[in-house]
């Protein structure tokens, strides 16, 4: 059994100690938070232990989970790390790329399990499409979110734009090239929109825009390549596939037959691959427990999470440059 032990107790730490409730090979023995009162109320709900200190908690536990807010992440995980324990951090996992780069470092010469909390990755919609070939020549991305000041400590690039940024990292198997982006601080002292142009040097090009002043929430990934289209909706947890074949004769109840210009005759598929049911937030946390049972590599590494937030941070250095224009 893993002694799990906590750090943060607001509203995104609420719902890890919640989901460690039913994580299989694990134990959460204890949780911190600098605000005691938020403490005790979690502590009290879910009958588990308050530890008295930060060294106590990590002394404690076997692994801890850092979903304290994102200015502690980097001063908790060098003493987890320090004392040879294994981490989870939820993302962006520091504040900066410096402290992004000694985390992921740290945790490679300790020899420890690092996992970053890029949960979409666990998202049933995003995992329909893990059996499928994904080549994309042009993603476009969606991420709008209702203002809500929990959060607004780092830019929208970092709370929410991180998410696709990783996603897309995911399904594009090549070097970037070049990043174009622009945004505004409508609300807080940091980006509150951002769109962003990726390119990637296989040709792949990702269109990305991220709102946390929008009026509805959105979630949505398109992505297009040869023959198919692939709609991912994160917010609804499903998927759409759309392919294009030769027509075979043979039609399905979503099978269109199509005639192009040139007299071929071809075939429009669509298809729904069918939704896992699942909890995203307990499959990462369980992820993160079997890599260390079974000494494997995390689902999303420390380096993934530092490869999302280079990224992150190249496009907030485009931002500042456009905006001081």
């Amino acid at each position: 059994m893993i002694k799990i032990g906590v750090f943060g107790a607001g509203h995104l730490g609420r719902i890890h100690v919640q989901q460690w409730q039913h994580v299989e090979g694990a134990e959460v023995i204890g949780l911190f938070d600098v605000d005691s009162t938020a403490a005790e109320k979690v502590a009290q709900e879910y009958s588990i232990p308050l530890a008295n200190s930060i060294d106590e908690l990590i002394a404690q536990s076997d692994a801890l989970d850092i979903v304290s807010t994102t200015s502690t992440h980097y001063e908790l995980a060098e003493k987890v790390i320090r004392k040879g324990k294994h981490l989870f951090i939820e993302k962006p996992m520091a504040v900066s790329l410096e402290q992004a780069k000694t985390i992921l470092d740290m945790s490679s010469e300790a020899d420890v399990k690092c996992q970053i909390g890029h949960v979409e990755r666990f998202n049933p919609a995003y995992l329909s499409i893990q059996d499928r070939d994904i080549e994309p020549l042009f993603i476009e991305g969606h991420r709008l979110a209702q203002f809500n000041p929990r959060g607004t400590d780092v830019s929208v690039v970092l709370d929410l734009m991180i998410h696709d940024i990783d996603i897309i990292l995911s399904l594009v198997k090549s070097d970037l090239k070049k990043v174009s982006a622009s945004g505004v601080n409508v609300i807080s002292d940091t980006a509150d929109i951002a769109n962003v142009r990726l390119e990637f040097v296989n040709g792949c090009v990702a269109n990305l825009t991220a709102s946390r002043i929008s009026l509805k929430n959105m979630r949505k990934i398109r992505i297009f390549q040869k023959d198919a289209y692939i709609s991912l909706d994160f917010l609804e947890k499903k998927s759409e596939i759309v392919t294009i074949s030769d027509d075979d004769g043979q039609k399905g109840a979503f099978d269109f037959p199509i005639e192009l210009p040139n007299g071929k005759k071809r075939k429009i598929s669509v298809s729904i691959p069918p939704k896992q049911e699942v909890n995203a937030i307990r499959m990462e946390l369980q992820k993160f427990v079997e890599c260390i049972t079974n000494n494997t590599n995390p689902a999303v590494s420390a380096r993934d999470g530092y490869l999302a937030m280079d990224i992150a941070y190249e496009i907030l250095k485009k931002i500042n440059e456009a905006l001081k224009k």
